[in-house]
């Protein structure tokens, strides 16, 4: 079984709820995760906008989570789960609002993708002191074992 990633409040390419987004109460879905490889030590989740500000035009890709450090042995996330309910050991970094923690879709115009990657990994890695996506990714750099998506739409009404 290889790696995937799913959850009950949207299907891959289906609309994200607006309960997810700014639109609501910008609170994160509801993720489950299966199928680890052998040798994992660590999961990292991150959920990025390739369409950032308007995709017929992108020009950046806007980050909306980061978690790195999840332990092998959790399984999922709740809906709106707080730092304080994170598995233990589990790690931040800064999104692109320059914040700890998740910020929903909020698209300016057109209806985007956002990505929820979760990545296997054959190390804990250090603490990175809220790293941005760039420095994280250094740091997995030849750790990934497996690596899973989830895409979630939205255009705001």
């Amino acid at each position: 079984m290889s790696l995937s990633l799913t959850s009950n409040a949207f299907s891959d390419a289906k609309e994200i709820p607006s309960v997810h987004t700014c639109d609501g109460r910008d609170t994160s879905p509801p993720l489950s995760w299966a199928g680890l490889p052998p040798g994992t030590k660590s999961l990292v989740l991150v959920v990025d906008d390739p369409d950032a500000p308007d995709p017929a035009a992108p020009q950046m890709t806007w980050v909306h989570w980061i978690l790195y450090n999840l332990p092998p042995d959790s399984n999922g996330l709740p809906p709106g789960v707080a730092s304080h309910d994170l598995p233990p050991g589990t790690l931040q970094g800064s999104n692109d609002w320059h914040r700890i923690g998740y910020g929903g879709p909020c698209p300016p115009i057109g209806r985007h993708r956002y990505i929820h990657k979760l990545y296997a990994l054959d190390a804990m890695l250090p603490d990175l002191h809220q790293p941005k996506k760039a420095q994280l990714e250094q740091a997995m750099r030849g750790h990934v074992l497996e690596q899973a998506q989830l895409t979630g739409m939205y255009r705001r009404r």
